[in-house]
């Protein structure tokens, strides 16, 4: 998945220190984990895995691994409160 298409609503509270270790495990090992996203009229949405996104990021990575579920209207209001 595209990193650039995945959309962040929430600020994320990011831990520097498990940002680095992650880095570090990634570039030696890959992702073990990918992060969860939601689609919603056609958009990506990340609501967690930020410290996984942040690392692709740093890494300068463009792409990253997830999983997508499809969520209709009221079930996506409920991930932005």
């Amino acid at each position: 998945m595209p990193i650039e298409a995945i959309n962040r609503p929430h600020e994320s509270l990011i831990d520097e220190g498990k940002v680095v270790d992650l880095m570090k495990s990634i570039s030696e090992i890959g992702l073990l984990e990918p992060v969860d996203l939601i689609e919603f009229e056609g958009k990506l949405y990340g609501f967690n895995g930020c410290h996984r996104y942040t690392a692709h990021k740093r890494l300068g990575w463009t792409m990253i691994q997830a999983n997508i579920r499809h969520v209709d209207r009221a079930t996506f209001r409920l991930h932005l409160m």
